[in-house]
């Protein structure tokens, strides 16, 4: 039987998924598409581990030289991160630049350091940045993207 947090992480994460599936990513790609994007924002494709088509799904993340770190906020359940386990090549779209990369998950990283590191420079965004995720996790997990190409 499963314990109380555990229906409650997965009443959260179900109700999230509906809240992000519906409202927040087709929003986030309309205004994506009008050119208005927030500089921490990232378009994974993955591709389909039933289907095998592309899926894309936009998420916060931190890019540098060789790759991007992103976090899954509901762990290996999410969608994209189901797909990533599936198959780890994916494409990623930084900055209007597509690259080609392979996907890990990062269970030993610091998921609310990480979080922190995705809100620019100043101490205010960076803690507003790990207190928004935070309030939308239900099983962080990190992901390492890293360039193949």
């Amino acid at each position: 039987m499963a314990t109380d947090s555990a229906r409650k992480a997965l009443r959260k994460f179900k109700f999230e998924r509906q809240v992000g599936r519906t409202i927040v990513n087709p929003l986030v790609g309309a205004l994506d598409k009008l050119g208005i994007r927030a500089s921490s924002t990232v378009e994974l494709e993955t591709t389909g581990a039933k289907t095998g088509q592309p899926r894309r799904v936009p998420l916060t993340g931190r890019a540098d030289d060789a790759g991007v770190w992103v976090i899954s906020q509901h762990g290996k359940r999410a969608g994209w991160a189901h797909n990533i386990s599936a198959n780890p090549t994916v494409r990623v779209r930084v900055n209007n630049e597509w690259h080609n990369g392979t996907a890990a998950f990062a269970p030993d990283d610091d998921v609310v350091a990480r979080a922190r590191s995705f809100g620019g420079n100043g101490k205010l965004s960076q803690s507003a940045t790990a207190l928004g995720m935070r309030a939308l996790q239900s099983d962080p997990i990190s992901v390492r993207i890293t360039y193949t190409d």
